[in-house]
């Protein structure tokens, strides 16, 4: 467990942003024994098509949320998990994901905002990207090579979370899960219409919740 969770302080770098590669095997493993993991929602299912509720109450109820939702990113084997995507209308999401030097980052963020770049970071990836809540489809999206979020911690302290390759990817695709946003909402009607015929011809390998 690191210092920020045991004492309520918050480890930052030089630059204000969060330390989060500290110790990540030992707090991930933490959060998740204490949770129980849950189905994952759907696209279709309302609860991903509309912006979530901030977080108001740091208690004990959101730290229960957050070890749940640990418990459910690691059953169904993904790198970051949005509260909507297992049906909680909060804006929160956790992630456990490495950035393209390999370096694994482990964290929360409640209301999260994504920071506007300036025009010369604005580096596009258009790497393949694909979501727990639209199983088994992928797509090519660009978006930005790094990314900055800035947000609050599950004891309610502001925290800025900074991201480079696939770690900006999982950064802003959360966030935009939060502000009821799919990837495949950014996609033309033809990419969109082929990610949903893939996730129609797959078979999901977690459960999931049937849209009524």
């Amino acid at each position: 467990m690191s210092q920020q969770e045991t004492d309520g302080r918050i480890d930052v770098d030089d630059e204000g942003f969060v330390v989060d590669t500290e110790d990540c095997e030992e707090r991930e493993a933490a959060y998740r024994a204490r949770g129980t993991s849950r189905p994952i929602t759907v696209v279709g299912n309302p609860v991903l098509h509309k912006e979530c509720k901030d977080v108001t109450a740091f208690d004990d109820e959101l730290a229960q949320l957050i070890d749940d939702m640990f418990a459910s990113q690691k059953t169904a084997e993904g790198v970051g998990l949005a509260a909507n995507q297992i049906g909680v209308d909060l804006k929160v999401f956790v992630y456990d994901c490495p950035d393209d030097d390999g370096k694994r980052h482990t964290g929360v963020v409640c209301n999260p905002v994504l920071e506007e770049l300036a025009p010369e970071m604005r580096v596009l990836d258009d790497s393949n990207e694909g979501c727990l809540s639209v199983p088994t489809a992928y797509a090519s999206l660009a978006r930005p090579d790094y990314a900055v979020v800035r947000g609050q911690d599950a004891k309610g302290n502001p925290i800025r979370v900074k991201g480079t390759g696939y770690f900006a990817r999982c950064l802003q695709h959360e966030t935009d899960h939060l502000y009821g946003y799919l990837y495949i909402d950014r996609l033309s009607k033809r990419e969109r219409k082929d990610a949903l015929r893939q996730m129609e011809e797959g078979t999901p390998r977690y459960e999931t919740v049937p849209n009524d």
